[in-house]
């Protein structure tokens, strides 16, 4: 199982119209965010405090990251973090990079997220 961490910034995932460009907000964390455009619409996960006031966002997320890289041919990885959250109640977010997977939970469930990972075997490590 992979080791899995608590980024230390609150989140957002926020939703543009699919026609608007990419704003220069959206690509200013370091430390992460995900920009991803469909036919219906762009959808871009970031720092909350990166988010202008008075755009459609959901706020208040937490992003735990699965450590890697972790190889395309591994099976099950993203069940085995996800299954322990849902049999906990704690509703995800979930976003895949080349490397990694990062689970958005709620911030008020971190607490009760981090044990439930950890009692389903997963190893928590600080960041």
């Amino acid at each position: 199982m992979p080791h899995f961490s608590l980024l230390p910034e609150a989140m957002a995932v926020a939703r543009l119209s699919p026609r608007e460009p990419v704003p220069a907000w959206a690509l200013e964390s370091r430390s992460f965010s995900s920009v991803t455009r469909t036919a219906d619409e762009l959808s871009v996960v970031c720092p909350e405090s990166l988010v202008p006031r008075g755009a459609i966002a959901e706020r208040g997320w937490r992003a735990l990251m699965l450590h890697g890289p972790l190889p395309f041919s591994a099976v099950g990885v993203l069940e085995g973090f996800a299954s322990p959250l849902a049999r906990a109640g704690i509703s995800i977010f979930a976003v895949s990079t080349f490397d990694t997977d990062y689970v958005l939970v709620k911030s008020e469930q971190v607490g009760r997220a981090i044990a439930a990972l950890v009692e389903a075997g997963h190893t928590f490590v600080e960041a």
